[in-house]
């Protein structure tokens, strides 16, 4: 018994020592046990986020390409294809020209006022009708993919709030499918009541710069191309600075168009809350200056790719370069508006679009900038 006494009186402090050691070493390996188990939660914490978060990100990029491709597919053709038939329909040429036909195989049936006054107003309608169907195509077209920007936006919200992510989604209503079929028919909008203003306004912007040009002077794809971007010009800065948006969708206090321009007229959508909302991102974004800056790039890239067509038409005469009398140039022009509203899913010139640099980049911010709802 003494010696234990003599071993602990000797050793006591190494004993204690030694033991608050051993303890606060127990005590850091717990604390450290428990910091890598935590540590190593957090981790597959961040490793499932990361991959929900890749997860959408494949939903997203899914979602966006399948619209698109119903977009290029059905909403575009079927509105050009409509706008085609709204154009032919409203700027006829048919009855001038049989009329100047009848006057040329039977000399005494049109007094010379009245020949002047048909070539006048067909050089007037065959122009008009070429821009008429330029603008509406290019304008037609980006519409269109901003529509499916901010729809695919909105899908983005809607899958990933089904996914469950943590940190994209807040409260928000989702989308329905009427309410997509409602906010896409818009697209119809300019066929179905915006021609009825644009095709007059056109005109008028026409009808000024055509009133110097006369029907024997002569025309190359030089003074083509400057007449027709002088009648642009004058006609998107004609009125308000963003008159032109009037023709291309709905303003706030129309909602009576939007429920009769819906796809299904026998659904009653639940609410109108969503939709407002995507109509009220779409003229937000359609007037902004970016946008604003996108159309005129457009427009000039579609103009040159008009006097492309023209120089195509006329290869092999010798009249290419040194050019022809406007009298002999307005048939083809009326033809050419025509040729600008073929099969969209196969148009050179909707490509020409698409492929604008600046209009690529555009719309890759707009969809990857879009505030959340």
């Amino acid at each position: 018994m003494f010696p234990i006494r003599d071993f602990w009186r000797r050793h006591k402090r190494k004993i204690l020592i030694t033991a608050g050691v051993l303890g606060s070493g127990y005590f850091l390996y717990r604390q450290y046990d428990y910091y890598s188990r935590r540590l190593h939660d957090i981790q597959r914490e961040l490793d499932n986020e990361r991959e929900a978060d890749e997860l959408i990100k494949a939903q997203i990029q899914a979602h966006f390409e399948n619209i698109q491709r119903i977009a290029d597919t059905t909403t575009l053709p079927h509105a050009i294809q409509h706008l085609h038939s709204r154009i032919e329909e409203d700027l006829d040429l048919s009855h001038l020209t049989e009329r100047l036909m009848m006057g040329k195989g039977q000399p005494n049936t049109l007094t010379l006022a009245e020949k002047l006054d048909l070539w006048e107003n067909l050089k007037i309608l065959s122009f008009t009708k070429m821009v008429i169907s330029l603008w509406a195509i290019t304008v037609l077209s980006l519409y269109i993919r901003v529509q499916v920007n901010i729809l695919g936006r909105h899908m983005y919200i809607d899958t990933a709030r089904g996914l469950g992510s943590s940190h994209l989604l807040e409260e928000a209503d989702l989308i329905d499918r009427d309410d997509q079929q409602k906010f896409l028919a818009i697209s119809d909008f300019l066929c179905n009541y915006g021609l009825n203003a644009l095709i007059p306004k056109l005109q008028v912007a026409v009808g000024e710069v055509l009133k110097r040009k006369q029907l024997r002077d002569v025309f190359n794809t030089t003074v083509l191309r400057e007449t027709t971007t002088q009648i642009i010009k004058i006609f998107m800065s004609t009125g308000s600075p963003h008159h032109w948006l009037d023709y291309l969708m709905p303003g706030d206090n129309q909602s009576s168009i939007t429920d009769t321009l819906s796809t299904d007229d026998d659904a009653v959508a639940p609410n109108f809350n969503k939709f407002d909302q995507l109509m009220m991102e779409t003229r937000a974004v359609l007037l902004s200056a970016e946008f604003g800056n996108i159309v005129e790039k457009s427009l000039e890239v579609g103009v040159d790719g008009l006097m492309e067509e023209m120089e195509a038409s006329l290869a092999g005469s010798s009249s290419k370069a040194s050019g022809i009398p406007l009298a002999r140039l307005v048939p083809r022009v009326a033809q050419m508006g025509l040729l600008l509203l073929e099969d969209p899913i196969k148009s050179r010139f909707i490509q020409m679009i698409r492929g604008i640099p600046e209009v690529e980049i555009f719309f890759t911010l707009l969809y990857a900038n879009m505030p959340a709802s």
